[in-house]
């Protein structure tokens, strides 16, 4: 079935690839406070991932928790000023990130050569690394798939022209195994070293951990296996 400009899902064969992903979460990572996308499949892609706002309207209760998580996580790392989207549109596409890799959660969670924030926001098996946000001056109306699909030339081309950098509360940039290979980090790719069962370093904090609680509960009303 030809979906979103063509493209076969799962096949790795992408053009210009894009993921619906349900809001708050959606907005979060196009502005750059989220820096890791969570999924239970490994990250078919590396490069420029389009984002897409899902057509469910985020409750209020939902957006409170997953701005409570962040606020709480950023704190582990110093940072108190964070400046939430306004609005969580739906039904629109978004921007684009930058996929660089794909850990599993336990080497997230144990990986020192990233900030303690960062390592907090895996949550789920499989973590994409995120980096260089950029968001849509204007929102496109469009339809969206599960899994990774290519966006429609037409749409893909208008939306190219509208994007502007966004600089999160504080960008990350992850160490590539090899920067010249785009899929040397990989699941399993940075297991030596420790042990999987040693969990991150971070202390957890009462209010850190109602957080976590909140953003795991919030998560579980949406299928993100889709």
């Amino acid at each position: 079935m030809r979906r979103g400009g063509g493209g076969r899902r799962g096949s790795g064969n992408y053009t210009n690839p894009c993921l619906t992903m349900h809001q708050p979460w959606a907005s979060l990572l196009v502005y750059g406070i989220k820096r890791i996308e969570g999924r239970s499949w490994t990250a078919p892609i590396r490069g420029c991932l389009w984002i897409h706002a899902a057509s469910k309207v985020p409750e209020e209760d939902t957006i409170k928790a997953m701005e409570d998580f962040y606020r709480e996580i950023y704190a582990v790392n110093g940072i108190t000023d964070i400046k939430f989207p306004e609005h969580y549109p739906v039904s629109r596409l978004l921007g684009c990130v930058d996929v660089v890799g794909c850990v599993r959660c336990d080497e997230l969670a144990s990986w020192e050569a990233v900030p303690e924030g960062v390592r907090l926001e895996g949550q789920t098996d499989f973590c994409w690394l995120c980096e260089q946000p950029k968001k849509l001056l204007v929102p496109f109306e469009m339809r969206g798939y599960q899994r990774v699909y290519n966006l429609e030339k037409k749409i893909y081309e208008a939306a190219v022209r509208g994007l502007v950098s966004v600089e999160g509360p504080m960008p990350v940039k992850f160490p590539l195994p090899d920067p010249q290979d785009p899929f040397s980090l990989k699941p399993g790719s940075i297991s030596e070293g420790f042990s999987e069962t040693e969990a991150s370093g971070v202390e957890k904090s009462e209010s850190l951990s109602a957080a976590i609680a909140g953003a795991r509960a919030a998560a579980t009303q949406f299928n993100k296996k889709d």
